[in-house]
Order: structure tokens, then C-alpha cells, then sequence
């Protein structure tokens, strides 16, 4: 299992960041159905909160069905047929680790932009509020496998732009520094832009499999990110056991 962190400055309640920070744990697949959930006190330890706090982000993680609390044996990931709803956040460089391929990314843009409409009303904010932006190409094994064109909420991770992307995926950072409170996505096929062919070195008549997906964290929407992959290198998968 991953070592826990203190809190960190954040809109949202501790108990909620607890909270966040276990089903992270279990949309990334660090811990799995069946896998003890830390004890309280261990979590109050590593988190630095009250006993009170640690106790009310368990039970409403039990009464949500993310986990299970069994008598005698402490708490428990809960079976995948309780949390089958639960968005699966994959972070694409572990994904990538996971085949025993190489991951590399390559920082096309990395800056602060002025929301316009369409922004402003998906992130809450008026027109012209900054937003932070950044462009990233993934690579598997050299072969670009992914576009991530993502705009970030200033008020839910205040330093995005400092971050080094070149050790740590945006979706990464966002889960550790923005936890997790509520997330909607959408896939599509599309045929990519002329700046998503190019980056990605295949025709524009090529279909591309297309996430938008849209996080919130506490009271803010904290990241939008359009991911586009190429249809005949990518593919979308997962797993569910009653």
C-alpha cells in the first residue's frame, strides 16, 4: 500500500479529504476488493486529524458501500459489485507501466489562460477569470498514444503550474493535491483536429476514441481535460467480479 501524507491546504473539510484520499486509492487501483483499509488509528496518525474526524469519513465511506466494515477484522475495500459506479481514474502512466511498456510525455503548453464563455460557465466563474492550461503528448514505448488538453481551476490546486509533469501525470497531481469529491465524463469517437493528428502523427481521417471528463473537488469543478487516443493503438477496458 502507499504511504499515507498529512493534509494538505484545501476548500475541502478533513473528513472529506480522507475520504477522497481512500477512494483514490481504490479508483487507482492501490488497493482492491477484500484489501484492509488502514486502521483508524493508523489513519489518524498519518493524518494528523481528531479520532472523531478519521471515524466519520469511515462510516460514510461503509454507508456509500466503498467500504465494509467487519466485526472483529477491522474495514475492508468493498466487493466491486457495491462500487461498480465508481468513475475508474486511470492514471495513464501507471497504465502504461502496467503492459511493462515505457512511458514518456513531452509538455506541448503550460500556461494561464483567460476563461472565455464556454470555460467560465463550465468551471463556475466569470469571463475572463484566469484558468491554468496545459498540453501534454503522451508516449507508450516512443508511439504517442494520447493528447491531454486540460484546463485547471486556480482555486483547487493553486500551484498546477509549478508542478514537474515530466515525474507526475496532471491526473496524478490532482488527486493528491485536489482530491476527488465528484467526477462526469462522456466517450466518443471523433475525428481528431488537424494539432491532434499532427501530434499524434496519424491522418485526420483516422477515428479517435474521445474522453471529455469534468472533476470536482469540495465546492469547486476543479479540472475539465479533453483526452483524444488514436483508435487503432488505444483501447478502453476494465474489469468487474461479483
Amino acid at each position: 500500500m502507499p504511504a499515507l501524507s498529512k493534509l494538505k491546504p484545501t476548500p475541502l473539510p478533513a473528513y472529506e479529504q480522507v475520504k477522497a484520499f481512500v477512494k483514490a486509492q481504490i479508483t487507482l487501483g492501490h488497493w482492491r476488493p477484500g484489501n484492509p483499509v488502514p486502521s483508524e488509528a493508523a489513519l489518524q496518525q498519518q493524518f494528523g486529524v481528531s479520532r472523531m474526524t478519521i471515524n466519520r469519513a469511515v462510516k460514510e465511506l461503509a454507508v456509500e458501500g466503498v467500504v465494509t466494515r467487519v466485526q472483529g477484522s477491522g474495514t475492508v475495500v468493498a466487493q466491486l459489485h457495491r462500487i461498480s459506479s465508481t468513475l475508474a481514474l486511470r492514471d495513464i502512466h501507471e497504465e502504461v507501466l502496467e503492459r511493462g511498456h515505457a512511458h514518456t510525455v513531452r509538455v506541448m503548453q503550460l500556461d494561464t489562460v483567460r476563461a472565455d464563455k464556454a470555460l467560465a460557465s463550465t468551471f463556475k466563474l466569470r469571463v475572463g477569470a484566469p484558468v491554468f492550461h496545459s498540453l501534454l503528448l503522451h508516449f507508450e514505448n516512443g508511439v504517442a498514444i494520447q493528447v491531454e488538453d486540460r484546463y485547471v481551476n486556480p482555486a483547487s490546486a493553486p500551484d498546477y503550474l509549478g508542478a514537474d509533469f515530466d515525474t507526475v501525470t496532471p491526473t496524478r497531481y490532482l488527486l493528491e493535491h485536489a482530491p476527488l469529491t465528484e467526477a462526469s465524463y462522456s466517450i466518443e469517437a471523433c475525428l481528431p483536429s488537424a494539432q491532434e493528428a499532427k501530434f499524434l502523427g496519424i491522418a485526420r481521417s483516422e477515428p479517435c476514441l474521445v474522453m471529455t471528463r469534468c472533476t470536482v473537488s469540495g465546492p469547486h469543478v476543479a479540472s475539465w481535460v479533453r483526452l483524444v487516443y488514436p483508435g487503432m493503438r488505444y483501447s478502453f477496458g476494465g474489469k468487474f467480479q461479483l
